[in-house]
């Protein structure tokens, strides 16, 4: 596999974090996820930006600031001598379809009283502060022509990596109980297939904060420097604007996506000097430049959503947590269609709360929502069997 080659996330298995006691299903070009408050939605779109934190090398420290172990730990009973621990995997593919697939799964758990989650003494080397997230085992498997093939093994504080030419080697030295072996992995040219799977994890992007409140950064002047992408909080918006209209030199899909939500408006990007800025103009008020810092919250944020889906270039992988906030339920259809065509160029990961965005999305992309709900307390997708499989994919 070629390391620019960029990796479509298949399927997810979430295991013993938070209300997911144990969940695996598969994932399509464009997912939506969909269900009342409360459910558990926003804990599977947590769980993916734990697993790239796995690939950054952040993960024990993400898990500390969700309130340690304690918190993100499966909430329900265990099965006796059942291992208190959090299980992210995430499988790959090259295409939708092939026999050339990749998976990555890491396992999170505690040190209590000098033993593992196990009962097993602490290992030399793998002592972590109490209660501290400590990575206990990770593994990275290729699948090709029916066989699985180990490229990465990590148990404990010692990691070994299957090179380009087919041989074992240790990982650094002996890995500390925050550090995981993939963000370790640095030489591209010896460890390709690893890379490019990491690299794959750290071009996601989340967009779950694009704050709308006076100090938002949506509402800020940026640095004039040229921005591909939208970054997390929306920081630079005006950049990625100014950047389709004079690098790129092309707003054509910007100006039909705001005309399509705001019949009349435009969007006016000025030539950016030190810093880049943007304003928008109303039919109502033609004479009036309303900048960023005067707009409405819910024009305000969907500009920010138009920014991350139809930025120059679009990372591997979007996620949105309930980008209806703020709207307008008129912006709702807009929103949809603007979705819809942005998974063409990417795949999108949506959770909302809104049973008429998930519908809209539905009516445009051809896609099933996939409806969130508890059972037995734990959050399950409507439809999935236990085998990770919903119930029209068993019957084709």
């Amino acid at each position: 596999m070629a390391t620019d080659m960029a990796l479509m996330l298949r399927d997810v298995r979430i295991a013993g974090y938070r209300s997911l006691r144990s969940i695996h299903f598969p994932v399509g070009r464009l997912s939506v996820f969909v269900g009342a408050n409360g459910v558990g939605k926003t804990n599977l779109y947590r769980a993916l930006e734990l697993l790239q934190a796995s690939a950054s090398g952040t993960l024990a420290h993400a898990l500390a600031a969700e309130g340690g172990m304690e918190s993100a730990l499966w909430a329900g009973e265990r099965r006796r001598h059942e291992q208190a621990r959090i299980i992210l995997k995430g499988g790959f593919a090259v295409s939708p379809v092939g026999d050339n697939d990749y998976s990555y799964e890491v396992a999170a758990g505690v040190v209590l009283s000098g033993k593992t989650d196990d009962g097993a003494r602490v290992p030399i080397g793998a002592a972590a502060f109490a209660l501290e997230p400590q990575i206990k085992e990770e593994t990275v498997l290729h699948y090709h022509r029916g066989r699985a093939h180990k490229l990465l093994e990590r148990r404990g504080p010692s990691a070994m990596a299957r090179d380009a030419d087919g041989e074992r080697s240790t990982i650094g030295s002996e890995l500390l109980a925050s550090e995981t072996a993939l963000a370790a992995i640095g030489d591209a040219a010896r460890y390709p297939d690893i890379w490019a799977l990491r690299q794959t994890m750290l071009d996601w992007r989340f967009y779950h904060d694009l704050r709308t409140d006076r100090t938002s950064p949506l509402r800020q002047p940026c640095l004039a420097v040229t921005s591909p992408t939208l970054s997390s909080d929306g920081g630079n918006l005006a950049a990625v604007f100014a950047t389709l209209a004079y690098i790129r030199e092309d707003t054509e899909d910007l100006d039909r996506t705001i005309d399509d939500a705001f019949p009349g408006a435009t969007l006016e990007v000025p030539p950016p000097g030190r810093f880049a800025n943007f304003g928008m103009r109303f039919p109502d008020q033609p004479k009036r430049l309303f900048e960023a810092a005067e707009l409405s919250d819910g024009t305000l944020r969907y500009l920010g959503l138009a920014g991350a889906l139809l930025a120059y270039r679009l990372p591997a992988f979007i996620a949105l947590n309930e980008p209806e906030a703020s709207l307008h339920p008129d912006l709702l259809e807009p929103l949809a269609r603007l979705i819809v065509r942005a998974s063409e160029r990417t795949q999108i990961w949506l959770v909302t709360h809104s049973e008429r965005l998930a519908a809209a999305i539905a009516s445009n992309g051809a896609i099933e929502p996939l409806t969130v709900v508890k059972r037995h307390g734990a959050t399950w997708i409507d439809g999935l069997n236990f085998a990770g499989a919903f119930l029209e994919e068993e019957e084709t």
